[in-house]
């Protein structure tokens, strides 16, 4: 079984930055897919970011340019930068880890205020 914990969400102004992080543990594959959804009030869960452990990344057209995301294997983490925040990046973040099957951590709130 594989658990996920996220941290670094919160409350920022327009055009700041914030940086999530997420750790796996547990039956961890080496070779796998992690990265980050979002879901914002009424609206359905959607990609951000996904980083395999080759490296490959598949970023969201709506992010690209101001997220990075990132990963260190050696450390089962996952990592997204994100910068020049925009009101309509508020929502909850949830971290995901795949193997065959999608585990999701607990989510984490950004909140960006115009």
């Amino acid at each position: 079984q594989v658990q996920l914990v996220e941290s670094g969400g919160g409350l920022v102004q327009a055009g700041g930055s914030l940086r999530l992080s997420c750790v796996a543990s547990g039956s961890i594959f080496s070779i796998n897919v992690m990265g980050w959804y979002r879901q914002a009030p009424g609206k359905q869960r959607e990609l951000v970011a996904t980083m395999a452990s080759g490296g490959s990344a598949n970023i969201a057209d709506s992010v690209k340019g101001r997220f990075t995301i990132s990963r260190d294997n050696a450390k089962n983490a996952v990592y997204l930068q994100m910068n020049s925040l925009l009101p309509e990046d508020t929502a909850v973040y949830y971290c995901s880890y795949r193997h065959y099957r999608v585990v999701w951590g607990q989510g984490t709130q950004v909140t960006v205020s115009s």
